[in-house]
C-alpha cells in the first residue's frame, strides 16, 4: 500500500518533469549547418596562407584551392576569429545590401588603431551614415563640375607635364605624386611645391608602409613608426583647422568652402577628433585606389595597341571639338563623351582588384543558400574571386575593355562587378575617382607613347602594388600637341 501512495505522490512530479523535457526537446534549435571549411592552426588559424603574396591579377593559390576543395562559400580562422568567406557573388551582394541590419564592418583592431576609431571606413550606424553623406555632398556632381574637375585637369597637366621624352621613370610614384597633390589640394588647399605638402607626403609614405606591415608595436617597427606619422599628420591637420577658425591665413575666407576641411569644419555634430580621423580616413581612400588604378591602366594599355589606339581616336575627336569651340579646359560634357575609357577604366578595375574583401560581421544569426552564419561570426566578402570567375566573366585573366561595351555586356557581368563595394558602403567617391584616371588618360593617350623599362608585376600584400615601381620610358607625341 505504501509503494502505491508514494506512487501516487510522485506521478504529479514525474508527469511535470516529463512535460518539461518534452517541452525543451521541441524547442531546441536544430544544429547550425556552417559552410564545410578549415580551421587550421589555433589562434592564427588561416590567416598566414591567406595574406601571403600573388600575382594581383589572380585570386591567389589560397582562395582557388579552398573554392575547388569546399565551394565558393566556405569557413575558416582568419585574424583570430571563425570566419565565413565568400567568393559567391549573391552572397556578397547580399552581406552589402544588408549593412546595419544583418552584418556590419568590423576591421581587425591594427587597422582600426592606425586609421582611428572614428575612420570613415571603420565606424557604424548613424555616425558612418553622417560622415557618408558629408563626403556625397562635398562631392556631388554640381562640385565636381564647378570645382574638382578643374583641378583634376590641372594636376594631370602638372605631372605629365615633367615627362621629359625617351626619359625612365617609376609609373607607381608618378600616379602617387598625382593622386596625393591632388587630394592634398582637394582636402586642405595645399600647393604641391610648398614644403608643407612635401613635408605632409614624407609623413603619409612612413604613415602607408605601416599599413601594410605586420602590427608589431616596438621600436623600430614600421607599424610603430606608421602610429607616430599619424600623429604627426593629424597635428597637421588640427594645425589647420585653427588657422581657419582663427583667420590667421590669408586665404581662409578664400577657401572656406572650396576643400573638405572648411566643409567638414562647419559641421555642428562632429567632435574634432572625429573630423581629423574622418579627413586621413578620405586622404588614405582617395590617395590609395586612384593612384593604383592609373598605375594598372598604364601597365594594362602598354601589352594592348589596340585599346591605345581605339582611346587616342576617341581623344583625338574630343581634342578636335574643343579646338573648334576655342575651348581649353575640359568639361563635363567632354567626360561623358570618353565611352570607350570607362570600359578601359571598367575592365583595370575588375582585373587588378584594387580592394580585394572588405570585413563585415554577422550581428544576427543568418541562414543562406542552406548554410547558417552564426552572430558574431567574422565574414570576408571577396570580390577579387567574382571578378575573375570564368562562369562569370569570359577568359577572365585577359585585358578585355571591349567586354563593356554597349551590346556585348550582358546584366549578369554588371551586377557581379563591385570594384567600389556597394550597399549602405559604397565608396562616397568612386565617381570622382573614375574622373580622375579618365582626365589623365585623356591627356597621357594624346601626349606619349610609353613601353615598360624593364619587366614588372603586381602583388596583393595586402595592398596591390608593383614589385619595381613599374618602370615606363615614355615618348612624347610632338604632333599632337
Amino acid at each position: 500500500m505504501s509503494e502505491i501512495v508514494l506512487l501516487f505522490l510522485l506521478s504529479p512530479a514525474i508527469l511535470a518533469l516529463f512535460l518539461l523535457w518534452n517541452s525543451t526537446k521541441k524547442k531546441r534549435k536544430p544544429p547550425l549547418k556552417i559552410p564545410p571549411g578549415n580551421m587550421g592552426w589555433p589562434l592564427i588559424g588561416e590567416t598566414i596562407p591567406y595574406l601571403k603574396p600573388h600575382f594581383a591579377t589572380s585570386m591567389g593559390e589560397f582562395m582557388e584551392q579552398h573554392i575547388s576543395r569546399f565551394g565558393k562559400i566556405y569557413s575558416s580562422n582568419l585574424f583570430g576569429e571563425p570566419t565565413i568567406v565568400s567568393a559567391d557573388p549573391e552572397l556578397n551582394r547580399f552581406i552589402l545590401q544588408n549593412e546595419g541590419g544583418l552584418f556590419e564592418c568590423s576591421y581587425p583592431r591594427n587597422v582600426r588603431r592606425i586609421l582611428g576609431e572614428w575612420s570613415m571606413l571603420v565606424v557604424v550606424g548613424d555616425l558612418h551614415r553622417e560622415m557618408r553623406m558629408i563626403a556625397l555632398n562635398f562631392m556631388s556632381h554640381a562640385r565636381i563640375r564647378r570645382h574638382l574637375l578643374r583641378e583634376v585637369e590641372r594636376h594631370t597637366l602638372l605631372v605629365l607635364s615633367s615627362w621629359e621624352d625617351n626619359s625612365t621613370f617609376s609609373a607607381q610614384e608618378e600616379a602617387k605624386k598625382f593622386t596625393f597633390n591632388l587630394m592634398a589640394k582637394y582636402i586642405m588647399n595645399m600647393d604641391p611645391s610648398k614644403a608643407e605638402t612635401k613635408q605632409l607626403k614624407r609623413e603619409y609614405i612612413t604613415f602607408m608602409k605601416g599599413m601594410i606591415s605586420a602590427p608589431l608595436n616596438f621600436p623600430g617597427t614600421a607599424y610603430r613608426k606608421a602610429l607616430k606619422s599619424r600623429s604627426c599628420i593629424l597635428r597637421f591637420i588640427e594645425q589647420k583647422m585653427e588657422e581657419r577658425r582663427s583667420g590667421t591665413s590669408d586665404e581662409c575666407q578664400k577657401v572656406e568652402e572650396d576643400d573638405l576641411l572648411g566643409w567638414v569644419s562647419k559641421q555642428p555634430n562632429l567632435s574634432t577628433e572625429q573630423i581629423l580621423d574622418l579627413i586621413l580616413s578620405l586622404l588614405f581612400a582617395g590617395h590609395e585606389t586612384s593612384s593604383v588604378a592609373i598605375a594598372f591602366v598604364i601597365y594594362f594599355l602598354e601589352s594592348c595597341p589596340k585599346a591605345v589606339q581605339q582611346l587616342q581616336e576617341e581623344h583625338l575627336e574630343i581634342a578636335r571639338i574643343k579646338k573648334q569651340a576655342g575651348e581649353c579646359e575640359l568639361s563635363w560634357k567632354d567626360y561623358k563623351q570618353m565611352e570607350f575609357t570607362q570600359c578601359v577604366i571598367n575592365e583595370t578595375l575588375r582585373l587588378a582588384n584594387i580592394v580585394r574583401f572588405v570585413h563585415r560581421r554577422a550581428i544576427r544569426d543568418v541562414h543562406f543558400k542552406g548554410y547558417d552564419i552564426p552572430c558574431g561570426w567574422k565574414v570576408l566578402p571577396v570580390f577579387a574571386a567574382v571578378h575573375l570567375d570564368p562562369s562569370l566573366f569570359h577568359n577572365p585573366q585577359e585585358f578585355n575593355p571591349w567586354r563593356w561595351q554597349t551590346g556585348s555586356s550582358n546584366v549578369t557581368m554588371t551586377s557581379n562587378f563591385m570594384p567600389f563595394a556597394g550597399g549602405p558602403r559604397l565608396c562616397a567617391g568612386f565617381e570622382f575617382a573614375k574622373l580622375e584616371i579618365a582626365v589623365f588618360v585623356h591627356h597621357l593617350v594624346l601626349n606619349y607613347r610609353w613601353e615598360l623599362a624593364e619587366p614588372d608585376h603586381a602583388i596583393a600584400f595586402p595592398f596591390v602594388h608593383f614589385t619595381k615601381g613599374l618602370p615606363i620610358r615614355v615618348h612624347t607625341l610632338t604632333k599632337h600637341k
